[in-house]
């Protein structure tokens, strides 16, 4: 690992040496993630400050919008600087409605993958996450058909790594079996902690653990222990659940979205906030 400014250093994924401190893109299409956004010149502004930060992780899929966030990307930060990883996702696909249908069929795999590179301008993607599970937790079952499409993809020459969304720690394993797996995207924060093991499996392993929702899921009850421990510091409840994420494990990447420069500034300011101890075991026994 080498070192950065940005909060939390670098971790890899394979041989590619990722910012801890990455970048979501969904929120760059339109509302509900569906069409365009309002302001096309403000989402290529922010994806150019992503770059300007250091960040060189950007999370996205070709079904953002869909197609929508990919097209910005690409002509925002095309040509790309060499060592900018975009790691992307198949899986799903968005109906007229704006829905989320499954999309794990062989050949939606394949185009949606040939839909990604074309649409980003690139001839291999750094990372492909096959997203299995519904929206905040997985769906049990065998992965091996459709993972097995992905890793030959990859032998193909088309995806460098491979990894998983919204999985259990057996559909991890099963994937493991077939070909490496460099990350894991689940829904985990400091309220939703079922995941707590697996990230600490990952770790082990040397394979990165992407929580998304870090401020999802939480009751009241939760919400006032976070916002008690925020106010003491003089904190947003948002900084210190970022911050809160980069401590709990080095295996841990985050890729907190927003459409807005000055938000995004926010992020990065956020993620590096000092947790003192009595903090950190007050935060680690929200439940």
């Amino acid at each position: 690992m080498t070192s950065t400014s940005l909060p939390g250093g670098t971790f890899n994924l394979g041989d590619l040496t990722v910012t801890r401190m990455g970048y979501g893109a969904m929120q760059l299409a339109g509302p509900h993630v569906f069409g365009p956004p309002a302001d096309r010149d403000a989402a290529v502004a922010v994806l150019r400050e992503v770059v300007d930060l250091g960040i060189n992780h950007i999370d996205t899929s070709d079904y953002y919008g869909p197609y929508v966030t990919n097209e910005i990307i690409r002509e925002a930060l095309h040509p790309y600087p060499d060592d900018l990883h975009i790691v992307t996702k198949v899986g799903a696909l968005r109906d007229a409605e704006g829905n989320w249908p499954q999309a794990l069929a062989p050949e939606q795999l394949r185009q949606a993958v040939h839909d990604n590179l074309r649409r980003l301008g690139l001839d291999v993607m750094d990372v492909v996450n096959l997203r299995v599970g519904g929206f905040d937790r997985p769906t049990p079952g065998s992965i091996e058909e459709p993972f097995t499409v992905l890793a030959e993809l990859q032998q193909q020459g088309l995806i460098k790594h491979l990894g998983l969304s919204t999985v259990n720690a057996e559909q991890v394993a099963e994937a493991q079996s077939i070909a490496p797996v460099v990350c894991v995207q689940n829904f985990y924060n400091i309220a939703n902690r079922d995941d707590d093991p697996l990230v600490d499996s990952l770790a082990a392993q040397g394979v990165a653990f992407v929580p998304y929702f870090p401020l999802g899921g939480f009751s009241p009850l939760q919400s006032e222990e976070l916002n008690a421990v925020a106010a003491r510091l003089e904190a947003s409840p948002l900084a210190v659940a970022l911050a809160w994420l980069l401590h709990r494990s080095p295996n841990i990447l985050l890729i907190p979205g927003t459409s807005s420069v000055a938000h995004l500034r926010e992020n990065v300011a956020a993620a590096a906030l000092a947790l003192p101890e009595d903090a950190l075991t007050e935060l680690n026994s929200i439940d």
